[in-house]
């Protein structure tokens, strides 16, 4: 099967959706298909024998540019579109990308015909002018991106910051138009199925839930670095607020006040707003480090010379890091939000769950694991073989070629 995967950011480093992208590409091709990405920048990263196809953007959000200095580009239509919708505050990329992705596909189609294109998470104009191709097209919905918009303006300061989040946000009403014109739409756990269906209207029957997997041979607890006594890891690669960042530094101040703590984040630069507030306000500029974008070695590191991971997320489609965590061994602290109990599990074997927003509950639980580093050693194993028994790559690819050979059926 000749395969076409689209994601209009696809750097690992973007996020949880490079990550989808690098894997299940990797595990597609192990299968014995061809595989294709085509992607905006930041580019992806692929395994060898995967064709990346790399459409060009102004790239705005990480341009150090000056607004003059991008006049010479903006003589494409779509680039001048692109140009003032950021300018106004909107976020154009999923529909840019999207046109620009249909643009290259229907000029590649007479010479590379492909039997499915699989969309992750742009949901274009453009994916639904795929369509016309010829080719059926599934797109993979991680979660509902208006669960974000909903928790960004919950958190809004004044009536500017609603403002510029609903502004922001403006490209929710042609997702959610084009993920109820698909035929087949993947998504990672059963709560973001039924999110999906509830929210975005997106009828029952064309959902179909397959599991992320983790690299369990990469991410493993091989005991190779010494614990750091008390130590606590958190990996938000979005935003801090929604990631609930405030929430884990009101909780830490308050572990602290029995226990030297001290909690490393990692993610997309340093902290801003309300995160360094709070620093400073409970005096833990010496108890937290930011270490920034980092790869994935050097997050494997971390998870095995810490002694616990929190998760401290207001919603979460799936909960990568959280099975990253596990992965390695690592006894997990994490709410109850969204797909994360499918992911730690209900039992509180592998971790102990709280309610979102709560630092007190949280606080609680981290003084429990804390205190009893047995408890942690039975949680890190039993998280672990979790991870082994369900979270396979190679088992999501499997699942996934059976979503495109139930499509192409239907198609044919």
């Amino acid at each position: 099967m000749r395969i076409c995967l689209l994601s209009y950011r696809g750097n690992p480093y973007s996020g949880g959706q490079g990550i989808y992208i690098y894997y299940l590409s990797r595990e597609l091709q192990k299968l014995g298909h061809e595989v294709h990405v085509l992607s905006g920048p930041p580019y992806p990263e692929v395994a060898d024998g995967i064709t990346v196809h790399k459409l060009e953007s102004l790239n705005l959000y990480e341009s150090t540019r000056r607004w003059w200095q991008e006049i010479p580009r903006l003589r494409n239509p779509l680039r001048l579109y692109e140009f003032l919708a950021v300018s106004l505050g909107t976020f154009p990329e999923p529909f840019t990308f999207s046109i620009r992705a249909y643009n290259h596909l229907r000029a590649l189609m007479p010479e590379v015909k492909f039997d499915i294109i699989h969309d992750n998470q742009c949901l274009g104009w453009g994916v639904l002018l795929m369509k016309r191709l010829g080719v059926p097209v599934v797109a993979t919905i991680h979660h509902p991106i208006p669960v974000d918009r909903r928790l960004a303006l919950s958190q809004a300061k004044n009536l500017w910051d609603r403002f510029r989040l609903m502004r922001f946000y403006s490209f929710i009403g042609m997702q959610n138009r084009v993920s109820r014109n698909l035929d087949r739409i993947i998504t990672v756990s059963e709560n973001s199925a039924e999110d999906i269906h509830r929210i975005l209207k997106v009828r029952r029957n064309v959902l179909r839930v397959i599991l992320n997997g983790v690299d369990s041979d990469f991410f493993d607890n091989n005991g190779k670095f010494p614990k750091e006594p008390n130590s606590l890891i958190m990996v938000s690669s979005g935003n801090g607020h929604i990631k609930g960042l405030p929430f884990l530094l009101e909780a830490l101040h308050k572990v602290r006040q029995e226990i030297p703590a001290k909690l490393t984040v990692v993610g997309n630069g340093s902290p801003d707003g309300e995160p360094t507030r709070l620093i400073r306000k409970h005096g833990l500029a010496d108890a937290v480090t930011f270490t920034g974008k980092i790869d994935k070695d050097e997050l494997a590191r971390l998870y095995a010379s810490t002694e616990i991971a929190v998760v401290p997320s207001l919603y979460e489609g799936f909960g990568l890091p959280a099975a990253e965590a596990m992965s390695c061994g690592l006894p997990i602290v994490s709410t109850n939000a969204g797909a994360l109990p499918e992911v730690v599990g209900k039992d509180g074997k592998a971790g102990l769950l709280v309610p979102p927003a709560d630092p007190d509950n949280l606080a609680a639980a981290l003084k429990c694991l804390l205190l009893d580093k047995q408890l942690g050693s039975n949680m890190g194993n039993t998280g672990r073989q979790r991870v082994l028994e369900n979270f396979s790559w190679r088992q999501t690819a499997v699942n996934t070629v059976r979503v495109y050979e139930e499509l192409l059926d239907a198609h044919s």
